[in-house]
């Protein structure tokens, strides 16, 4: 049986498959998963290499440790926004571009590219969430088909602090129902996994104890179904959403996102509204999970 716990192996991603199921481990434990561009391009090769897998049939992401994903990487001292890597899609390099084009390039390519990538991608994925699963943690969990919540997970989107509406993947008006999207958002307040399983966010709320078997045994039933069967269906559903306004809603917001970053710029002299992850962790209504790193914390980027 898999585990959600990675090997400390240096590897910001861990792969593994067994019984023609993929699993893909977010592995930066001590940053309670913050996503820096190292760990997102890693994330991208294990997700292709999963879909170009035939004995693969299920792939579940996972993080290690005590959280899911704490967010964007905004305060490590990994953070590497400055970095140039091998890019996945057809737009140019970000590092050395001034002004709003800097964070409008990277973003396309890092965010909202590789999300939507991950969401078409023909196999069914389970995001498996424990504890903390803050705003671009939320990005990677809403690309998965199914989402199973451990009952110590909790949901947040903290960004409109800093004048920005949600994170780059604006999927929120679809994982909720639009009233209680703009109240997740307006307030910025944890969202229980009991409750987001009450808003149809989440699947399954399972004890903490039972989140990979409950995991791994719906993946498992999930494995038994053709593999055509299963690619068309998903197909299907995300056709769906796109014929409800999805993707045209999502550059909508992307392009306010992105005002909002040049704004900020303007108005504070940085991106980010004068907010970092400490900032950001002390911001919150309720206090941090104990053993959280306040430099880590990168509820947005």
């Amino acid at each position: 049986m898999q585990t959600n716990q990675a090997q400390d192996s240096g590897q910001v991603v861990a792969y593994s498959v067994e019984n023609r199921v993929a699993t893909i481990t977010m592995n930066r434990p001590s940053y309670h998963n913050a996503q820096n561009s190292k760990m997102t391009y890693a994330l991208d090769e294990a997700f292709q290499r999963a879909s170009h897998d035939d004995a693969v049939k299920v792939i579940v992401l996972a993080g290690a440790g005590k959280h899911f994903s704490a967010g964007h990487d905004i305060g490590t001292p990994e953070r590497d926004i400055n970095e140039s890597f091998e890019r996945t899609s057809l737009w140019y390099d970000h590092v050395g571009k001034d002004g709003g084009e800097f964070l409008y390039v990277r973003e396309q390519e890092v965010y909202l590219g590789m999300c939507r990538r991950w969401r078409e991608l023909p196999k069914p994925t389970i995001a498996m969430v424990q504890g903390a699963c803050i705003a671009g943690g939320l990005m990677l969990a809403w690309v998965c088909d199914l989402i199973v919540a451990a009952d110590d997970a909790f949901f947040a989107d903290p960004v409109v602090r800093m004048g920005i509406p949600g994170v780059e993947y604006f999927a929120h008006a679809y994982e909720l129902n639009p009233r209680i999207a703009k109240e997740f958002l307006f307030l910025g307040e944890r969202m229980s996994a009991a409750r987001a399983y009450e808003m149809g966010m989440v699947n399954r709320v399972v004890p903490r104890d039972s989140l990979v078997e409950t995991s791994y045994a719906m993946a498992a039933k999930i494995a038994e179904m053709p593999r055509l069967g299963l690619a068309l269906t998903k197909q299907a559903l995300n056709h769906v959403e796109e014929l409800q306004g999805k993707r045209a809603a999502m550059d909508a917001a992307f392009a306010w996102h992105h005002f909002a970053h040049a704004h900020n710029e303007l108005v504070s002299g940085d991106r980010l509204g004068g907010y970092d992850a400490r900032a950001m962790a002390n911001s919150q209504r309720e206090p941090e999970p104990a053993g959280v790193p306040q430099a880590s914390a990168g509820e947005a980027a």
